[in-house]
């Protein structure tokens, strides 16, 4: 493959690759909210069984509601984090094959650069 069509294909890569990070770290803040509403549905299904909150039915069910929805939004999105990180994991692999392909030469200035001062 000429050098030109690899650096093409790298830089589709690097941009993939990119796209996929931002919606990883998207999914993290999904799965992070997630914890935080079923945790916030938990305790107050807890705090109305125990009677320290009035018992209201509407509020009782939209405390069960919240712990169910905010379930499956956690595993829907964790499933996702997933799913993007090995196709992440394999477009890096990719870019480092063809980089690996790449005619790469050291680029000098003419100055010897073995002496370390």
């Amino acid at each position: 493959m000429p050098d030109a069509d690899l650096r093409e294909e790298i830089a589709r890569l690097e941009a993939e690759i990119e796209d996929r990070a931002e919606a990883i770290e998207r999914c993290r803040k999904v799965i992070l909210l997630s914890k935080l509403v079923a945790a916030g549905g938990a305790i107050l299904v807890l705090l109305l069984l125990l009677g320290l909150v009035q018992v209201d039915p509407a509020v009782m069910i939209g405390a069960i509601a919240a712990v169910i929805g905010a379930g499956v939004a956690l595993g829907s999105t964790t499933t996702s984090c997933n799913q993007l990180t090995t196709a992440l994991q394999d477009a890096e692999a990719r870019r480092d094959e063809l980089i690996g392909m790449l005619d790469l030469r050291v680029a000098s200035d003419g100055v010897d650069r073995r002496r370390l001062h």
